[in-house]
């Protein structure tokens, strides 16, 4: 049985072999990892490995070629607006396991050729890596990347633009940068002013970080909260030395911050905590000024961009609501969503977190 399966295997990479330098025509890209690519222009099947990748690729309106998924994509759409605006996706057969154990590791290449993909796009891939496994396989590797994790990096306009040139989505690709650039433009427009003593402090607690965590998992560099210049508690904390931090309550007592946030996906265990501690809880100014709001989460297989964009609004009309007063926050978010990923998802995300810069049930 194995060696019938190995030959299989090699029937299936001499097909790609095969396919590839066939007389159709090509583009040669300098990718992420920086490395010249030449692979096949506009290509009609194409796979998406590691994480984040797949988002991109929606982002271009390029769903349509993709051939096949990875198995952590198919098992569940939670937190993922991508998946959760196609989920014909989920009908595509598995090209590998994927998930963030997957990062710079060689993929599961029978898994990867059963699809058989003329491009592979993958994330967070070092070019040893992409090289390997393109010479193996015989299919071209364009390496992507949004940059620093869990955060926005410009990085990932550059992504977009080498992923648009092989898929003839240059104008796309220029056209997804501009949209999240003008809203930036816009967050920045309504919320520069205040001088930053008159800023209330703030601090979003409930931050997955390779799991799911309550209160005291957060971020010293927070994108939404960059985006409308928020004073950021978690910042002036010792403990800060690198972005996610996880905060001990002796030092977020001390911080005592003037508005809390908590990332939808630690609602739960925050919930869960503060029914074992309230007292803890209400001795924070937030909580006992009714203070205290939850936001939709990002973070899921790398920075959902549009999320993070919708909590920016959510989180400008709670600290600055007279320069907000003309945004609906919930048809905002369906209006990012309807542009980034092709369907309005608000009410699904809000369906599985909650309302996006509401109060928390348990407080209410």
């Amino acid at each position: 049985m194995k060696k019938i399966a190995r030959l299989s295997f090699l029937m299936v990479l001499l097909t790609s072999f095969a396919a590839f330098g066939s007389g159709e025509k090509t583009v040669t890209v300098t990718d992420m990892a920086g490395r010249e690519v030449t692979a096949p222009f506009d290509p009609a099947r194409i796979a998406c490995i590691s994480p984040g990748t797949l988002r991109l690729i929606v982002y271009l309106q390029a769903e349509q070629k993709v051939v096949g998924v990875e198995e952590m994509e198919k098992m569940t759409s939670r937190g993922r607006p991508y998946w959760i605006a196609h989920p014909e996706l989920a009908e595509l057969p598995r090209c590998g396991p994927g998930g963030p154990s997957s990062i710079n590791k060689k993929p599961d290449l029978e898994a990867l050729l059963s699809v058989k993909p003329q491009v592979i796009f993958v994330t967070y891939m070092d070019a040893a890596m992409a090289d390997e496994v393109e010479k193996t396989i015989g299919v071209p590797v364009v390496v992507l990347s949004y940059g620093s994790f869990a955060t926005f990096d410009e990085t990932v306009y550059d992504a977009l633009r080498v992923a648009g040139k092989v898929l003839n989505r240059e104008k796309r690709a220029d056209e997804v940068v501009a949209y999240i650039e003008s809203l930036r433009r816009d967050l920045a427009k309504r919320t520069s002013g205040p001088a930053d003593a008159d800023k209330p402090s703030v601090y979003v607690g409930g931050i997955g970080h390779r799991g799911a965590y309550g209160l005291e998992s957060t971020e010293s560099s927070y994108i939404p909260f960059d985006w409308v210049g928020a004073d950021n508690a978690a910042e002036k904390a010792e403990a800060a030395a690198g972005s996610h931090v996880f905060m001990d309550k002796e030092t977020l007592l001390k911080l005592d911050p003037d508005v809390i946030f908590i990332d939808g996906g630690g609602l739960v265990l925050t919930r869960k905590d503060y029914n074992k501690k309230p007292e803890f809880y209400n001795a924070l100014k937030a909580f006992q000024n009714g203070r205290v709001y939850t936001l939709l989460p990002f973070n899921y297989y790398t920075t959902n961009i549009g999320t993070a964009m919708a909590d920016a609004y959510a989180i400008g009309m709670i600290l600055y609501p007279d320069r907000f007063e003309d945004v609906d926050v919930e048809k905002k978010a369906d209006e990012i969503y309807g542009f980034l990923v092709g369907s309005p998802v608000y009410g699904r995300m809000k369906e599985d977190f909650g309302p996006i810069g509401s109060k928390p049930t348990f407080l209410k």
